[in-house]
């Protein structure tokens, strides 16, 4: 899937396309989520997901990546969303959350969802809107 962008972008599902070096460094050394991560678990994340690589349309370099956890018919988990430091400021992360949402609806999934810290308002551009009751989930794992 090739998807025109903001500023000269496009996206891609194209695992082919992806700059796995690159994103494990974004993801391990700058992600709040991520940070310390292996390159062999983010190989292996990669391996066993949905991409969605940001390039600049010029020049083919990736510029962002997410990532989508997904049985592909009930449910959906976006993550790993991340845009270089040096392409933010463009709406490119909203951009980039609204075609992974364009690109699920044809599966009509009962819920799709993510997880943030920091980038509410971005994911509120697209759709995305706080839990309603979230004293129904549960996690086993960390927190």
């Amino acid at each position: 899937m090739e998807k025109d962008l903001l500023a000269g972008h496009e996206i891609s599902t194209d695992p082919e396309r992806l700059d796995r070096a690159l994103i494990h460094r974004w993801l391990s050394q700058d992600a709040y989520w991520a940070l310390g991560r292996s390159r062999e678990k983010q190989d292996l994340a990669i391996a066993h997901s949905l991409n969605f690589g940001l390039y600049d349309r010029a020049s083919g370099v990736q510029a962002g990546y997410a990532r989508v956890v997904t049985d592909r018919a009930t449910f959906a988990w976006l993550c790993d969303v991340y845009v270089d430091r040096a392409a933010r400021g463009k709406g490119l992360g909203t951009a980039l959350a609204g075609a992974v949402g364009d690109h699920l609806a044809p599966y009509g999934l009962r819920r799709v969802l993510l997880a943030t810290a920091d980038a509410h308002a971005v994911y509120a551009k697209v759709g995305f809107a706080p839990m309603e009751t979230p004293e129904k989930w549960m996690v086993l794992g960390e927190q």
